[in-house]
């Protein structure tokens, strides 16, 4: 009799949840907001030119979850899946879509003198800021990730790298603030040095390239030096971003190495999960840069990939965005931001030798 009743009561239960009205898939509502703050973000940019969409959507991301009510009805609570889904998920497909804004014809053009001095600038900033971070004592993943968004390309090298690290949430959504914090005070102080510093607008362009984190941000810094000035800021910038795939192929190679020291030998080194030794959206990074270079793709296909790529990137950044817990970045913010500062005057300091010595 105790089986039947139980039968009967499992068939109730099926029955129940067949005809109960299906909820909506739980990633559902963090995009709706995400889609929601890419707009706000837009209309921010469109208002106040000299915000960068991305900078503004981070800033959204973090007000959306310290908005009380707001942030558990909606980004702690249900929308908390879909923002996850965008600070990783779409950050991969923006990723891949920056590739299309390089061309190494474009690289080569500006001469290897301007090549070794990028790749000096981002060594010397990526490695103090990272030796500097764990002396401090910073928690987790937050030294590798603020060093990559110092010295690569702000926010986007951050959500790439912190995906095949494996990185705490958090400690990814604290280097993204930092990063875009330092980022948004560029454009305002960097445009006052030019004169004191005596740059030519050729050489303040290259300095802005070669220091500024985002490259919306670059565009924002640079613009105020005329047409020639953005231009070759922004042709450096994009030297940075191409050595995105390598730095992320060296942190994935380190992941998996760490992963089979951990295993041990045997059968449980064979049957432990380890990262690509390339991740996927990496290779499509290299093959959009390929692409672009060959020459092959009309400029209207550009212009909208282009402007794919900057939306999926907003959505991701504030998804990023709404995981800085405030409470808890006061407990080591004053060691974050040092590290942050420091960090921003080595770029800075580096950078403006390089472009001395090199032009």
């Amino acid at each position: 009799m105790a089986l039947l009743g139980e039968r009967a009561k499992s068939r109730t239960q099926d029955i129940t949840s067949a005809v109960a009205p299906r909820r909506p898939s739980g990633k559902l509502p963090g995009l709706a907001l995400a889609v929601l703050g890419v707009g706000v973000a837009w209309c921010v940019h469109r208002l106040v030119p000299g915000v960068p969409m991305l900078t503004a959507a981070v800033v959204l991301g973090i007000v959306a979850a310290h908005l009380p009510g707001a942030a558990h009805a909606f980004v702690r609570g249900p929308g908390k899946a879909g923002l996850t889904f965008a600070g990783k998920r779409l950050m991969r497909v923006g990723v891949v879509l920056l590739g299309l804004k390089l061309s190494l014809d474009d690289v080569l053009g500006l001469g290897w003198a301007s090549v070794v001095m990028v790749l000096c600038v981002v060594a010397v900033t990526f490695f103090g800021t990272w030796w500097l971070g764990r002396r401090m004592g910073l928690r987790g993943d937050q030294p590798l990730l603020i060093a990559t968004g110092y010295s690569i390309c702000g926010a986007s090298a951050i959500g790439a790298v912190g995906e095949v690290s494996e990185s705490d949430e958090r400690d990814t959504a604290t280097s993204v603030a930092l990063v875009t914090l330092c980022g948004t005070l560029a454009i305002a102080v960097l445009p006052l040095l030019q004169g004191p510093l005596g740059l030519s607008d050729a050489e303040f362009g290259r300095w802005v390239g070669a220091s500024v984190h985002d490259v919306g941000q670059v565009v924002a810094t640079a613009q105020t030096a005329g047409a020639g000035a953005l231009g070759d800021a922004v042709l450096v910038k994009l030297m940075r971003v191409a050595l995105l795939a390598p730095l992320v192929a060296a942190v994935a190679l380190s992941v998996r190495a760490r992963a089979r020291s951990r295993s041990g030998a045997g059968r449980a080194a064979r049957s432990a999960k380890r990262p690509p030794l390339v991740p996927l959206f990496v290779v499509g990074f290299i093959a959009m840069v390929a692409l672009r270079t060959t020459g092959w793709l009309p400029g209207g296909a550009i212009d909208v990939a282009q402007t794919a790529q900057e939306l999926l990137l907003a959505a991701a950044l504030f998804g990023l965005g709404s995981a800085v817990d405030l409470p808890s970045l006061t407990r080591t913010g004053g060691r974050v931001a040092a590290l942050g500062l420091v960090s921003w005057v080595v770029i800075a300091g580096v950078s403006y030798a390089g472009v001395l010595l090199t032009y």
